[in-house]
């Protein structure tokens, strides 16, 4: 049986005395952002003491954080390093025609530059693994009582790390890169799949490129999206516009092209306050500008878009004020049509001329 709640009485009395404790804790010279949050989460731990809280949430609330820890001090060395991360079933075989083809888009991505983000396991992550080589992979293992063991290739590698829980690792799996190849798979691969569409279709993730990539004469992500189409779209479940926040292909070459094709213009995106500003390397002439209010204006109904120097909370951050930017009162909602204006802003060329297709 769970321990009963304290009375609200004794969570008052005892604050003060988490806060004291978190003061000694954290008595150093810290950049005041990040002692504010360090603050946050000493006090929520210290809290749930006092709140009775049962063993085994103890247990996953420890765990957790543990393991976040050390995934972020793997990655922090490789942070600037942009990367990709390839889903695809742990049961395809060597012999497979998707084994290649992951091998395969996963060593053009890292001969661009890319690092290659798997779930370290056997199957599509091997081959990716394999394509991009140790140097350039990450693996985020989960402990499994039937599969998985780290393939070899990554084996003892200080970049591979090994998760108790599937939420913490679809966490690292996502939260590092800056687009995605998705290759067929059974039901973590979907999951982890519908997950990402998730979180872009909903702004809790930011806009990125997503492939679904299949082998010549497949139909395994044809008939994913026919379902999205006629069961999600037709019953208004989803936008017809979410259907372009993926690309479907069976050509390697064209999955790396619709992934530098994101990153053409478009840098990144930051929400400052209600605020949406797009950080860009060409900013639009003004016949372009005019053309994106006509065709995206509706997606910012105060104000329209426009160009911006960089905001106050950008300047403080110094957070690539070097690029030009346009900024919008995003209704945030509709994220599959600020793909297409991202998409949009792809499509400018330098000085103002229009980029040509890949």
């Amino acid at each position: 049986m769970a321990s009963p709640n304290p009375p609200v009485g004794a969570l008052d009395r005892a604050a003060p005395a988490r806060s004291a404790l978190v003061d000694q804790l954290l008595d150093r010279d810290l950049p005041a952002r990040q002692r504010r949050l360090l603050v946050e989460i000493l006090t929520t731990a210290a809290a749930m003491g006092d709140d009775g809280v049962d063993l085994l949430d103890l247990k996953i609330t420890a765990a957790a954080l543990a393991e976040m820890r050390t995934a972020f001090n793997a990655f922090k060395p490789y942070r600037a390093e942009p990367k990709v991360t390839i889903f695809g079933s742990a049961r395809t075989g060597r012999d497979d025609p998707l084994y290649a083809q992951a091998r395969a888009v996963a060593e053009a991505l890292a001969e661009r530059g890319w690092m290659v983000v798997t779930g370290a396991g056997p199957g599509i992550m091997a081959a990716a693994a394999e394509g991009a080589g140790r140097e350039r992979s990450f693996g985020i293992n989960i402990r499994l009582p039937f599969e998985q063991e780290p393939n070899p290739i990554l084996a003892g590698d200080v970049k591979l790390i090994s998760m108790k829980y599937f939420f913490t690792r679809k966490l690292m799996l996502m939260k590092e890169s800056r687009a995605f190849v998705c290759l067929p798979g059974g039901f973590g691969t979907l999951d982890e799949m519908f997950e990402l569409l998730t979180l872009v279709q909903t702004g809790k993730g930011a806009p990125v490129p997503i492939v679904f990539l299949e082998t010549p004469g497949d139909c395994y992500w044809d008939r994913a999206t026919a379902f999205m189409r006629d069961e999600l779209v037709d019953r208004g479940l989803i936008e017809a516009s979410d259907l372009g926040l993926f690309f479907v292909t069976e050509d390697v070459q064209e999955a790396v092209a619709e992934i530098e094709r994101f990153y053409r213009n478009f840098d990144s995106l930051r929400f400052v306050g209600d605020v949406l500003v797009l950080r860009l390397r060409r900013a639009p002439s003004d016949a372009q500008l005019a053309e994106l209010n006509l065709r995206f204006g509706h997606l910012a109904p105060s104000g329209g878009i426009e160009r911006t120097p960089p905001l106050r909370d950008e300047a403080n951050d110094d957070d690539k004020v070097a690029l030009p930017r346009l900024k919008l009162r995003f209704t945030r909602r509709r994220y599959g049509e600020l793909r297409q204006l991202i998409d949009a802003l792809n499509a400018i060329g330098p000085a103002g001329g229009e980029a040509q297709s890949s």
